[in-house]
């Protein structure tokens, strides 16, 4: 009998927003609006988000609502401000962040000039903290010579530029200048406020759930919901990463990841194949059916015929020919999920498909596993402790299992 595995560890995991007193300032733009969700998920992320409002903002968004779900009331003063008689100094000097979002055309053309007129303009003036300029306007003036010379001038002085995408617009135009959604903004700011330990490294992901064809209707299937996946990914990339991600669900992409859709086992497989032998770090997210029809029917079976007899064959083991071919330094991550013996089988997994972490978890556990936003895993390693990571977002999870592999890329326990 092998002798008992180290007893379990547990890994406490820390966003890095946590702590940080993030200063958001809104602008007089039909955009505004989306400011309040990027301040939910600011704070949901730990940090201390100190709201400021222009005088054309309070037309577009009530100060009662920003204050309610920031982490202090709005500021709107420069002058006559109770909280201290220099405030823009103050709240300058204690940021350690600045995101502007929605930017609209003028607070751009201020800040270039450094045109000091209101309590937001004197703060980016006023302080040593990075920035995020997000802009929002219609087409024309996005694209407007002045615009364009002032964005890029401020892209030369450091400034994180995030920039709007295209859509639907206020009065029902449609091109380039929406403000970036939600997600985009506070992903930004991870980057920015990231450790950004996977800088240049190429990282490849597969996400979601394989689906064999029994007919032109009719598939083999699981219930991953390629969540985990997407988490994996887009930490990734918030710390630095080029990432593709190879996957078989429609969620949005995560930003400034490279999405390759796929559908069957062959299609991941020839997906992974031809995108690991050049990545520094391969994760094995995605949930592929282990088996699939011989003949898959070119039409739809009728009921009317009888019932049909299916004949299954196994489908490759992508992740087991990954590992028989990992290039030397490559860092290769798979997934277990299990239902009974966890930890024994996922550690059979790990020696056999010749894994530098597997990341395994008890799909019938509540709140765990597929299509839930939260996740509860084991990380194991050749020759380390198991570390446990208790229910927790998805997203946190995957912040645990990227530190766990930049550990494992510079040689740190």
């Amino acid at each position: 009998m092998p002798p008992p595995l180290p007893r379990a560890t547990n890994e406490t995991i820390v966003s890095p927003l946590e702590g940080k007193r993030i200063v958001l300032g809104v602008t007089g733009g039909i955009a505004a609006y989306k400011a309040i969700e990027v301040s939910r998920r600011l704070v949901d992320a730990g940090a201390h988000v100190v709201p400021i409002m222009t005088e054309a903002a309070q037309h577009f968004v009530g100060t009662t609502t920003l204050s309610a779900l920031a982490s202090e009331p709005v500021q709107t003063e420069l002058w006559h401000n109770p909280t201290t008689p220099i405030p823009h100094t103050k709240v300058g000097q204690g940021a350690d962040l600045i995101i502007v979002a929605p930017a609209t055309a003028k607070l751009i053309a201020a800040y270039r000039i450094g045109y000091s007129h209101d309590l937001l303009t004197n703060t980016l003036i006023a302080t040593r903290a990075p920035v995020i300029v997000c802009p929002a306007m219609h087409t024309e003036m996005w694209e407007h010579p002045s615009v364009e010379d002032n964005i890029d001038t401020l892209r030369e002085r450091g400034v994180h530029i995030v920039e709007p995408e295209s859509g639907r617009l206020a009065g029902g135009d449609v091109g380039a200048g929406r403000l970036a959604s939600p997600e985009t903004i506070v992903a930004a700011a991870e980057t920015v406020l990231g450790p950004a330990d996977l800088d240049g490294v190429s990282v490849v992901v597969s996400a979601g759930g394989t689906r064999e064809p029994i007919d032109a209707v009719r598939v083999i299937a699981n219930r991953s919901s390629g969540k985990q996946g997407y988490a994996i990914a887009a930490e990734a990339a918030s710390r630095g990463a080029e990432v593709t991600l190879v996957s078989t669900v429609s969620l949005a992409a995560p930003p400034g990841v490279e999405v390759v859709a796929v559908e069957t086992a062959a299609e991941m497989q020839s997906a992974m194949e031809s995108r690991a032998s050049g990545a520094d770090v391969v994760v094995m997210a995605a949930a592929v059916a282990d088996f699939r029809p011989v003949d898959a029917a070119g039409g739809k079976l009728k009921k009317r015929d009888g019932v049909p007899q299916i004949v299954l064959e196994p489908t490759p083991d992508i992740l087991a020919g990954l590992g028989s071919t990992k290039p030397s330094g490559q860092v290769l991550v798979g997934f277990a999920a299990e239902t009974d013996d966890l930890v024994a089988n996922a550690e059979a997994k790990l020696t056999k498909k010749r894994l530098d972490l597997i990341v395994a978890n008890d799909v019938s556990a509540p709140a765990v596993g597929f299509a839930h936003d939260t996740n509860a895993v084991t990380l194991l390693r050749p020759g380390a402790k198991p570390v446990e990571i208790d229910l927790a977002a998805k997203r946190d999870v995957a912040r645990a299992v990227i530190n766990t592999i930049v550990e494992i890329r510079t040689g740190n326990d």
